[in-house]
C-alpha cells in the first residue's frame, strides 16, 4: 500500500505536519519496505493549497493519506478519489505509518 503522508520534512525521522495544504512535503511511502519518494509541495504559498494538493496527491497513485489536519474540500476529494484519510495524526512519518499499518492489520483480520 501506498501512503501519502504530508510531512513538515523531507524523511522519515520528520513529524507529520498539521496543515495539508501548507506543508512544504509530502512523502510517498511504502508501507511495507518503509522505501519513500519526497515531493516538494509546490503549492505551499497558493490561495486554495488544500485542494491543489489533494489533486496533486490523487495524481500520485496512493491509496491513503496521513496529515495532522485537513479542511473538507481536500477531505472531499481525496475521498470521492477513494483515498482513504488519516487525520489528527502526531509524531514522525515513520511512527505514524506504523500505527497506520498496525490499525490497518486489525480492520483486515476483523472483516475476514
Amino acid at each position: 500500500m501506498r501512503i501519502g503522508v504530508i510531512a513538515e520534512g523531507d524523511s522519515l525521522e520528520s513529524y507529520v505536519a498539521d496543515d495539508f495544504g501548507h506543508a512544504p512535503f509530502f512523502l510517498i511511502v511504502d508501507m511495507d519496505t518503509l522505501d519513500y519518494q519526497v515531493v516538494v509541495n509546490e503549492y505551499a504559498d497558493s490561495m486554495g493549497a488544500g485542494m491543489k494538493v489533494a489533486d496533486a496527491i490523487v495524481g500520485l497513485g496512493v491509496d491513503a493519506v496521513i496529515t495532522g489536519g485537513i479542511g473538507s474540500h481536500g477531505l472531499d476529494i481525496l475521498n470521492k478519489a477513494g483515498i482513504h484519510v488519516a487525520y489528527d495524526e502526531e509524531g514522525t512519518v515513520e511512527e505514524c505509518i506504523r500505527d497506520f499499518k498496525r490499525r490497518y492489520e486489525l480492520r483486515k483480520q476483523m472483516s475476514d
